[in-house]
């Protein structure tokens, strides 16, 4: 099993799914729920963020083909995606790709099940996120690899889980000072993630600087 890839998986979907984070959202949008309508919102996010993590880790690659598109350009989409979204953490801001716009987020406590929307997309599982997922399948070399793969982004799943779970007694203990630095740690991270992505991607398209 790639051992590295699974590292740098996990550490990639930390960073820009960043529980830390949507924890307070979270509790925010079901502060008025039942504890009964909070669990079901629960589950929902998990099963969202779950389902569609999967089949991006799954058909990405086929629906990449059958628009045309080719993996170092997409790589390169999906670097910037997310350099964009570090570089927002970076300065404090959420990116209106994961959080929404004004507009959008007028329109959260009315949906049926915040748990989907928005908590599960674009919260939880943005275009960063797919992004992700997407761009580290294409790495999963393999049968080694793809072990590899599903070890981190399974491993994910299930601490993502837990850590929404145990959401009411994880807020009470974040402060605001602690989610500015994490956020600005998950930042720096994520936009190393990013670089890495873009000089992978540039190296496909331009095989030439390669030597």
């Amino acid at each position: 099993m790639d051992v590295t890839l699974t590292a740098k998986l996990f550490a990639a979907l930390f960073a820009i799914m960043n529980p830390l984070s949507t924890i307070p959202v979270f509790l925010a949008l079901t502060a008025d729920l039942t504890p009964a309508q909070r669990r079901s919102a629960l589950i929902a996010m998990i099963v969202t963020v779950t389902a569609g993590a999967l089949v991006c880790a799954l058909a990405g690659q086929a629906v990449l083909s059958m628009f045309g598109i080719d993996v170092p350009h997409f790589r390169l989409a999906g670097g910037l995606i997310v350099l964009m979204i570090a570089l927002s953490m970076l300065s404090g801001d959420d990116h209106s790709s994961h959080q929404g716009t004004e507009a959008e987020q007028q329109h959260f406590e009315t949906v049926a099940n915040v748990g989907v929307y928005p908590l599960g997309l674009p919260i939880a599982l943005g275009p960063g996120t797919m992004a992700t997922l997407i761009v580290f399948a294409q790495e999963a070399n393999g049968a080694a690899g793809v072990a590899g793969y599903y070890a981190g982004l399974i491993g994910y799943l299930v601490f993502f889980a837990a850590a929404m779970a145990l959401a009411p007694v994880i807020g009470g203990k974040l402060s605001p000072t602690a989610l500015s630095i994490s956020k600005r740690l998950m930042g720096i991270i994520l936009a190393a993630i990013a670089m890495e992505m873009i000089t992978g991607a540039l190296g496909g398209v331009f095989p030439g600087w390669r030597g």
